[in-house]
């Protein structure tokens, strides 16, 4: 996905107090058991959707693939969800140039007063400039993790919904125009990441919406992947934080949903929280040994499907579906 992101963890002692305080009750083991049924999710669906955006190519502002993979989006949401929006916009990258983008809103229940945010970005970046190879540094990259991967699961939660519906209303939000910032060499004054989730919060699909919270997916299908408690979803909506990871780990996930600190991202969410009336969390793997924070394949072209799991997709959206029938 990203932007070149600030990522850090805090060092200081206020700040580790404070995540220490965040935690739920029960701190998570490394391998939890369980006896709670697992929802319904199939791991397969959801790595074809993951592939079939990859397969159109890097979905990049101005190219055919992103037009063609933006309709095929719209479509799936018109296909489960009760209700579907297509909200474009224009877009002023830091460049100075200018591109139609297009979020996409999937509603179901859209009655219902009590609603739950469900995201991901779905474009992906125009140059892999954390490739190792520098002559890999100004080529798009597909975006399969970063990108494909939170849009995947979430199709494939719609998918479970149109199925059997929820008791909460749900709106499933794909942003446009997440992944066109600078690169990291560049210094460019300004909020030039999460331009469709900056729009959408400022000029929601419906007006006057607000939700009870949101959680933003990016990231999602790493091997092994470590999803830490980032430190804005922590400061902005701890409450969702311990919410969404206790399920986890009441599924078997505490492997995966580590009850630790994590970075500080600037992703969707960040402008969710600054704009919007609601506040959302951010799903993210994170790698403290990684010198990015993120997966090493993260802005390289090896983002590709050939580095997402099945598994991974599979623990994050049978928590997301737990978390929606325990409303």
């Amino acid at each position: 996905m990203l932007k070149i992101r600030t990522v850090f963890v805090f060092l200081i002692a206020a700040v580790l107090l404070f995540s220490a305080c965040d935690r739920t009750k029960k701190t998570p083991k490394d391998n939890p058991q369980t006896t709670v049924t697992l929802p319904a999710f199939d791991n397969d669906s959801a790595y074809a959707f993951v592939k079939a955006q990859t397969d159109f190519g890097p979905r990049v502002l101005g190219t055919e693939a992103h037009e063609n993979c933006g309709n095929w989006l719209l479509g799936k949401l018109r296909e489960y969800c009760d209700t579907a929006y297509n909200q474009t916009f224009t877009a002023r990258t830091y460049d100075g140039k200018t591109w139609p983008c297009a979020n996409f809103i999937g509603s179901f229940g859209p009655e219902k007063t009590k609603r739950i945010v469900l995201a991901a970005h779905w474009d992906s970046r125009p140059f892999a400039d954390h490739d190792p190879l520098p002559a890999n540094r100004e080529t798009p990259i597909d975006g399969a993790n970063d990108g494909a991967s939170g849009v995947g699961v979430l199709l494939e939660v719609a998918r479970q919904l149109h199925e059997n519906h929820p008791n909460v209303g749900v709106d499933i939000v794909f942003f446009d125009a997440e992944d066109y910032g600078p690169r990291e060499s560049e210094s460019v004054p300004g909020d030039w990441w999460g331009l469709g989730a900056q729009y959408w919060a400022k000029n929601p699909h419906i007006q006057g919406y607000t939700a009870n919270y949101g959680i933003l997916l990016d990231m999602v299908g790493t091997p092994n992947a470590q999803f830490m408690q980032e430190q804005f979803s922590l400061r902005d909506a701890g409450d969702v934080v311990r919410k969404v990871w206790a399920t986890a780990y009441e599924l078997g996930h505490g492997q995966y949903f580590q009850n630790k600190p994590g970075g500080v991202i600037t992703d969707d969410h960040y402008y969710v929280n600054k704009y919007a009336p609601f506040k959302m969390i951010d799903i993210i793997h994170y790698d403290a040994a990684s010198g990015t924070g993120f997966d090493p394949v993260w802005h390289t072209v090896n983002d590709n499907i050939q580095h997402v799991d099945r598994n991974t997709l599979g623990v994050v959206g049978t928590t997301l579906l737990q978390v929606l029938k325990n409303e």
